[in-house]
């Protein structure tokens, strides 16, 4: 700076500094030192946590609420800090991707402003943003800690305010860029609604998540809730609303960048565990279960799988994770729940996440041991039908490159399923040693098979005796290596080399989206 501009502070210039000061957590030492006492950061603190360093641009940080009716500039000036809301651009994991693929969008609702509620200038900079998101393809980080929409702004001229652009812009960027959503504290109506259309949701212990508020729901007659147990944390991780569990805001804060970093391309750095573990995933005792979630974290790159929806589904698990740095999508049954079989819940889960792989070109690795589809009136009162059936959809919806791995059970539509809806689908559909196949569970089929013949051997243990070899005449055609001389399977392969063969099959650039008539969108559910 030239030494006549530093000798002579300009009025504008020094009101400027001083107005863009009054923003910031030193300026605000009440409000921070509250925060902090109850055990929570600063919209800034989380942000600042967030983005590579230096890097924040900041939209709108001097708008106040549009409250000059009733209060004074000054006063709005001190209070209402850009509205509540803090919006802009950044770079998140410059360091890991590189700076050209960490450029990205963050949003956080101020809950010291007026409880995070959205404000009239609050929805113009959420406008101004979404249309830079959209135009420049940017990733976006939302903290969506709120109250909903704000009655006592009062310079402007509205009766409802339907006719807000920001609900539809935010949705409207679905499947366009990936959207990561934060609720830590309260988040009601509005907020939760900006949350729920995001593509991954991540909530601390403390968060209660809701469509209405404690206020909205004693106004429609429904008595009186606290705001803690409107939607409490462990509900929604239950019912599947939340993708990600967190310890608190600084863990939420380390998750988002991991979460954020599988849509942000390959990592150099990289190291893999001893493939050679994968032989003992699986038991030998076929009637044995086992934990998938083990293979899962061999084939992937070290500490690199990321769950989603853990505690929902849980017969079926999904997960972001890397093969040689390069980020990939997981799908397994797990048979520690059912035996893998696959439920409405199950079904759901699968299917979006392959909806959110597509979206954002990601590869994705089948691991199949499912005994099917589940089965049953209990089942079939989930509306199993329709969802089972989100699944075949949704696999043959995929462009994007996919192989199955069966593992152990390859049964029936479940099979099928796990595999695009049919063997053929993927790039390749290879077994393990332990895998097993069949139209059906091998032992119902043998009884709807056989039963006239079974029933006609009138000794009881000559009868169990005939329907155990028929099963085992069953187990023999159904192995792994017998299925693959039939060529229903491409290959069987030792566990150990499934690594280097997923790299091979399916880790090239899986290109552009095919050019389609309908818009695409990755579904909220």
């Amino acid at each position: 700076m030239p030494e006549q501009e530093q000798e002579h502070a300009r009025p504008d210039l020094t009101e400027t500094l001083r107005r863009r000061s009054l923003t910031r957590d030193e300026s605000r030492a009440d409000v921070v030192a509250a925060r902090h006492a109850a055990g929570r950061r600063t919209a800034r603190a989380n942000l600042d946590d967030l983005c590579d360093a230096g890097s924040f641009v900041e939209y709108g940080g001097l708008a106040i609420a549009a409250q000059r009716g009733r209060r004074s500039v000054d006063d709005l000036i001190r209070r209402t800090p850009a509205d509540g809301i803090i919006a802009g651009t950044a770079r998140v994991n410059g360091a890991l991707v590189g700076e050209e693929r960490a450029h990205c969008a963050v949003l956080s609702y101020d809950y010291t402003v007026l409880a995070g509620t959205q404000g009239v200038m609050g929805h113009r900079k959420k406008d101004r943003l979404f249309d830079v998101i959209e135009r420049r393809r940017l990733p976006v980080v939302l903290f969506a800690e709120g109250g909903g929409g704000r009655p006592g702004d009062t310079d402007h001229a509205m009766v409802a305010g339907l006719d807000v652009m920001a609900f539809a812009l935010w949705a409207r960027l679905s499947g366009l860029v990936p959207r990561i959503g934060i609720a830590s504290g309260r988040c009601f109506a509005g907020n939760a609604a900006l949350l729920g259309c995001s593509d991954l949701i991540i909530a601390t212990p403390d968060a209660s998540i809701g469509m209405g508020g404690p206020a909205m729901i004693e106004g429609g007659g429904l008595g009186v809730v606290d705001a803690d147990d409107v939607g409490p944390f462990d509900m929604q991780v239950k019912n599947g609303v939340i993708d990600i569990a967190a310890a608190d805001e600084a863990d939420a804060v380390r998750l988002a960048r991991q979460a954020l970093s599988f849509f942000q391309g390959p990592v150099v750095d990289w190291e893999a565990p001893d493939q050679l573990l994968l032989r003992d995933v699986v038991p030998e005792n076929r009637r044995r279960a086992y934990d998938v979630h083990r293979a899962v974290e061999i084939i992937a790159d070290t500490a690199s799988v990321l769950e989603l929806r853990a505690g929902f589904g849980r017969g079926m698990v999904t997960a972001l994770a890397r093969i040689e740095g390069n980020p990939i999508g997981i799908v397994a049954n797990n048979p520690m729940h059912l035996a893998g079989a696959i439920t409405s819940d199950g079904a759901d889960k699968a299917a979006r996440f392959l909806q959110l792989c597509e979206a954002f070109r990601l590869p994705v690795l089948f691991l199949c041991d499912t005994p099917g589809i589940m089965v049953g009136p209990e089942a079939e009162d989930t509306a199993l039908v329709r969802h089972a059936s989100r699944l075949f959809l949704a696999g043959a919806a995929l462009t994007v490159p996919f192989m199955t791995v069966v593992l152990r059970k390859g049964y029936g539509l479940g099979a099928q399923a796990m595999a695009g809806g049919s063997f053929r689908a993927p790039l390749m559909t290879v077994a393990w040693p332990t895998g097993e196949f069949g139209g059906m569970g091998l032992e119902g089929a043998v009884k709807l098979a056989y039963r006239k013949e079974l029933d006609a051997i009138e000794n009881a243990e000559a009868r169990k005796a005939r329907f155990d070899a028929m099963v085992a005449d069953a187990y023999a055609r159904g192995t792994a290596l017998n299925t693959a001389t039939y060529f229903e399977v491409d290959d069987v392969v030792d566990p150990a080399t499934t690594r280097a063969l997923v790299a091979a099959v399916i880790l090239h650039p899986a290109g552009p989206p095919p050019d389609t008539p309908q818009r695409r969108y990755v579904d909220s559910w």
